[in-house]
């Protein structure tokens, strides 16, 4: 029962990102997107959320996925099967910050740029992603 307290906790403390992934994944449901729960987590494919990645997102010329709360949002379904580990980093970091990792995130990318470093490779967030995911590819 405890353990289920503490997901439940979790699932609050990280709901403002997940709002803000339930309305990209209906967004994305209604113009011809997919939606499944793996492990947890909302992965939502395609429709709105493809565009999404093309448009919207800092690395240049788009991104694959983008983690939302408990909510991942890819292009296609390869693209949320070939990035679930570095996601799911994410998801962790959103369940440890809450509230605070869109605006802690933000700021970080700031700071890369003002010192005249790559805003999305040199994110800690997204290097902390990166790292844990070489670590699981190496132990699989």
């Amino acid at each position: 029962m405890d353990q289920l307290f503490m997901r439940l906790l979790l699932y609050v403390w990280s709901s403002p990102g997940s709002v803000i992934g339930l309305i990209a994944a209906i967004l994305s449901w209604c113009t011809g997107g997919s939606c499944r729960i793996h492990t947890g987590v909302l992965e939502v494919s395609g429709g709105f959320a493809r565009w999404v990645l093309r448009n919207l997102v800092l690395p240049k010329g788009g991104a694959s996925a983008m983690t939302l709360g408990h909510v991942v949002i890819a292009v296609s379904r390869d693209a949320l099967n070939s990035t679930r580990s570095h996601e799911r980093v994410h998801v962790r970091q959103y369940e440890r910050w809450g509230p605070m990792f869109i605006p802690a995130y933000l700021a970080c990318s700031i700071w890369c740029a003002i010192r005249g470093r790559d805003v999305y490779f040199e994110n800690p967030f997204e290097k902390e992603a990166f790292e844990k995911e070489a670590y699981a590819k190496e132990s699989a």
